[in-house]
């Protein structure tokens, strides 16, 4: 007997050993690939002209880097937190960017894991917690939203890291708020978490008369989002009167709405009608949009489905942003790890969801600085709406999956009463359910 439990014990690292080279394997291979696509990393060049900008002491907004003349979009705020680009050589700037973006997949990753299976972040479950994080990062960090990320040097990865940060700690955490709040204050879109946080917090506040987490999240990211701002008016007056009374209203100035890589409901639209403009159309469709995904993911949160609420919030910014590039929907990480904890019985859903994220479709149609995308055929615009439509099909899915089961337990509940003569008694609800199945995992 001893030798067996000897044997088992020096056996179980070999697992994690190996998922750790897989994906190191993995990361290499996915380094030297963007090195010999000769990546430009284009926007770490952008952060650091604006971190360069900032101590001369010239004019943010004003300024224009690299040979596709970008400018600054992003509140001053981000200038300031971009000020380490400068410390170190471009070569090395750029080595440190590609770096840290795949330590950031794997963050990226555990905190998702984390989102869905919260008992994984119980102690005796850490080893499967990292074994699985190592594994699904080797594969993610190939599909086209990570892959166009780490090839611009993008703050993606580093925005979702921060907000599930606060949306995993434990109940009752000081610092769940912190991530959202100074993301909020560098991008702005992840903003809609904080509405979610008050919605869902100010309804189960109304509903137990007592505070919650969510609402204290929401206090806290919306004190960090001031307090940053506010920060940078009093650092940097002049900058913060361009951006918050001007360059904040300039959507054209991040790019033209038709273009291939705007992943949102206004390039979609921008395409159809063959215009850079679609106006009135993209606010209605925007709208409706918003508003039925963020009752989704409100309803889910009441119920204590955590991780269904998040993603429906997360893909609701990107579908009603005026501009969200490929690179942005690094969100599908999260998403693949839910379809794949939920739908066990509909792989095919999932594998489906894998594809388009993996498959760089909206990259197979003509893009270019001629702007081909105002002349698309209907084919080309089915592939350049890869994503949104993807989004729409999941949420509708969960929507009437949602309603059958509802629907179900009515008749449930109702053939129940009748049977035992009296009103039905209520089961357990889906966040009792899902602690339930935890606690099961966590045991095994």
């Amino acid at each position: 007997m001893s030798v067996s439990v000897l044997s088992k014990t020096r056996a179980r690292p070999w697992p994690l050993v190996t998922a750790a080279a897989v994906c190191l394997l993995s990361f290499t291979a996915f380094w030297v690939a963007q090195r010999l696509a000769h990546v430009n990393m284009l926007d770490v060049m952008v952060y650091r002209a604006e971190a360069e900008t900032l101590r001369a002491g010239g004019d943010l907004y004003a300024m224009r880097a690299t040979s596709a003349n970008l400018g600054m979009t992003y509140p001053p705020i981000a200038a300031v937190l971009f000020l380490p680009l400068t410390w170190v050589s471009v070569p090395v700037m750029r080595t440190l960017s590609t770096a840290g973006n795949l330590l950031l997949v794997v963050a990226l990753v555990r905190l998702s894991l984390q989102l869905v299976r919260p008992a994984l972040a119980r102690a005796e479950a850490r080893t499967d917690l990292w074994r699985t994080t190592l594994w699904v990062a080797a594969a993610v960090v190939w599909c086209e939203p990570v892959w166009t990320t780490l090839r611009y040097g993008q703050i993606n990865l580093l925005v979702a890291v921060a907000v599930l940060w606060d949306l995993t700690r434990r109940a009752g955490s000081r610092w769940a708020g912190l991530g959202i709040g100074l993301a909020t204050a560098v991008k702005l879109t992840p903003g809609l978490f904080v509405v979610l946080l008050f919605a869902a917090g100010l309804l189960l506040w109304r509903r137990d008369r007592g505070t919650n987490p969510w609402l204290r999240t929401a206090l806290t990211a919306t004190g960090v989002f001031l307090a940053a701002t506010l920060a940078a008016v009093v650092a940097l007056p002049a900058d913060s009167r361009t951006f918050w009374t001007r360059t904040l209203f300039e959507t054209g100035r991040v790019g033209h709405a038709e273009e291939t890589a705007n992943q949102s409901l206004s390039g979609v639209l921008a395409r159809l009608m063959h215009t850079d403009s679609p106006g009135v159309w993209w606010v209605l469709a925007a709208g409706a949009f918003g508003a039925v995904a963020m009752t989704l993911a409100i309803r889910a949160a009441l119920r204590g489905d955590k991780a269904v609420a998040v993603v429906v919030c997360a893909f609701a910014a990107l579908m009603i942003s005026p501009i969200s590039w490929s690179h942005h929907w690094v969100w599908c990480v999260p998403l693949l790890i839910l379809l794949a904890d939920r739908s066990t019985r509909a792989w095919p859903v999932t594998g489906a969801v894998a594809l388009a994220f993996a498959s760089f479709a909206l990259w197979w149609v003509p893009h270019d600085p001629g702007r081909p995308e105002l002349d698309q055929n209907a084919g080309q615009m089915l592939l350049s709406a890869v994503y949104p439509l993807t989004a729409t099909a999941v949420l509708a899915g969960y929507a009437l999956s949602l309603r059958r089961r509802e629907a179900t337990a009515r008749e449930h509940a109702e053939g129940s009463g009748e049977h035992a003569g009296g009103p039905a008694r209520s089961g357990p609800g889906e966040g009792e359910l899902t602690e339930r199945r935890d606690h099961a995992v966590a045991k095994e």
